[in-house]
């Protein structure tokens, strides 16, 4: 079973930090964000929330797109999000009434 790679960002309760990942295993960052497990820039900005996240075919694809994200500018991560998710509602596939896929 090959498997997913995901590109994600994720905000704070307040959308004023956007932090932009790659993983292959979209529950478990989340969670560990949440629980504040690792120190670094989402425990020390509180980015915990879920609000943006695509699938890509491998782990050079979501690389790749990774990199892109973060060199746009501000304006372009927020067109994203909002297009994807123009409520900016949390997206974390654990919450117990998860909100659909972007």
């Amino acid at each position: 079973m090959e498997r997913q790679f995901f590109v994600s960002i994720l905000t704070n309760r307040w959308h004023t930090v956007l932090y932009t990942g790659v993983t292959s295993d979209l529950p478990r960052p989340i969670a560990e964000h949440r629980a504040k497990t690792t120190a670094g820039f989402t425990a020390r900005y509180n980015c915990d929330k879920l609000v943006f996240f695509e699938p890509a075919p491998d782990a050079r694809a979501a690389i790749v797109r990774e990199k892109q994200i973060k060199g746009g500018s501000r304006s372009d991560k927020l067109a994203l999000i909002t297009a994807a998710n123009p409520d900016w509602r949390d997206l974390d596939p654990n919450l117990s009434s998860p909100s659909p896929l972007p």
